[in-house]
């Protein structure tokens, strides 16, 4: 089976004055292409940072991350965005969708972003709307939509340009339990229909058990990883 990421011994410190504040303490983690992974553990833990590491937006004090082949951390800026936007969809808490365009808008942006403007697969991204269920809600934008509706969406923009990994920060941290149960499914879906890699940041057991392996974070560290018994 294709590893699709690779994170070796992973450290990353903060000045704070006269301190040195330890984010993350020697992380190493491999995940396999169509894996879904949990990552939990307490407020402070370093799951954020780690995430934040993965996907390029921070660089580690020491250590090394590879995404489908390409080092991460030797690239230089230019290159860690190029890679970040061929090879990786993002889902954050909030949902960062375009007010001004509709749901198929944002999708058709997101993919002129990763092909240099000259993407567009219109089957591709309605197949995607469909399998979310925004059929009817293409053509509507963000404050026409639910909550839910909104983060489906930004699942639906994370996922048309077929990234190598999707990673997602408490993707349901702003949802009622039924529109969360909602999002969590179509994780699954995704997961299971394309062979979608994601990583998953959360602190609900619940959703931590819609996934195929759980890795539980305590000072910086992963202290534990563990197959997920999932809830029926």
């Amino acid at each position: 089976m294709k590893t699709i990421l690779q994170a070796e011994n992973l450290e990353k410190s903060y000045r704070v004055g006269r301190v040195d504040v330890h984010a993350l303490r020697g992380v190493s983690l491999d995940v396999h292409e169509g894996e879904f992974v949990a990552i939990m553990g307490p407020s402070g833990c370093g799951k954020s940072t780690m995430l934040h590491l993965l996907g390029g937006l921070l660089t580690p004090t020491s250590g090394r991350i590879i995404i489908d082949e390409e080092d991460l951390t030797a690239a230089s800026d230019a290159a860690r965005t190029d890679i970040r936007r061929r090879k990786i969809g993002f889902v954050f808490q909030r949902f960062n969708l375009f007010p001004t365009l509709t749901a198929e808008g944002n999708l058709r942006l997101a993919e002129r972003i990763q092909s240099d403007g000259k993407g567009d697969d219109p089957e591709r991204r309605h197949e995607v709307l469909r399998l979310l269920r925004l059929e009817d809600k293409m053509h509507h934008k963000p404050l026409e939509l639910s909550g839910g509706e909104q983060q489906r969406v930004a699942l639906a923009r994370a996922v048309v340009t077929r990234p190598a990994i999707i990673l997602a920060d408490e993707p349901t941290g702003n949802l009622d339990s039924e529109n969360s149960a909602i999002v969590l499914n179509m994780f699954q879906e995704l997961n299971y229909r394309f062979n979608q890699t994601i990583i998953m940041i959360t602190h609900n057991p619940e959703a931590a058990a819609m996934c195929r392996r759980i890795v539980q974070m305590r000072d910086g560290q992963i202290v534990e990883r563990t197959a997920a018994v999932h809830i029926s």
